[in-house]
């Protein structure tokens, strides 16, 4: 029979209950280790929070440079005012100075021949 059958009767069982017991109350008393442990863990956590503080003060100190959106808009704004520009410039000389009345039936005309 095992030692921790739950069908165990008699003063086997009463002195596993009494070693558990023990172990427990042995775990839940604080000692020196502990102690040390606890301390070690508060000073990594200090020294980490003053880092942490010295980045922000750092970051709040230096000033912001501008979004790289603000220079691309610009450049993209320019671009686009050149091309309008550049076409409005050209415009006239890309079209033949006399229109049909229809340009479908210009390309019909030069498609099919006349009388289509």
């Amino acid at each position: 029979m095992s030692q921790f059958e739950p069908d165990m009767i008699g003063p086997e069982r009463n002195a596993s209950d009494a070693e558990l017991d023990a172990l427990f109350a042995a775990a839940r008393a604080p000692n020196e280790t502990d102690a040390g442990a606890a301390e070690r863990f508060l000073a990594g956590h200090r020294a980490r929070l003053a880092q942490t503080q010295a980045t922000q003060v750092q970051a709040i100190a230096a000033p912001a440079p501008r979004p790289l959106w603000v220079n691309r808009t610009l450049v993209t704004a320019l671009a686009s005012a050149a091309v309008i520009a550049g076409i409005s410039v050209l415009r006239p000389t890309l079209m033949p100075a006399d229109l049909p009345a229809s340009a479908a039936y210009a390309v019909y005309q030069d498609a099919l021949g006349e009388g289509w």
